[in-house]
């Protein structure tokens, strides 16, 4: 299992929240680390997706 980190962002009136999940790359087994800042509640999603 990759390792996760979620901070929360506060800009204005919106609330966003930035992730960072570490994955492995299946060609070479090198990992990266992708970040995406999104709204909360899609933060699950993105964490399980691959």
């Amino acid at each position: 299992m990759a390792k996760k980190a979620v901070a929360t962002l506060q800009t204005g009136s919106k609330r966003l929240t930035k992730a960072i999940k570490m994955v492995k790359s299946p060609k070479t087994g090198a990992y990266t680390f992708v970040e995406s800042v999104m709204s909360p509640e899609l933060v699950d999603d993105f964490l399980k997706s691959n």
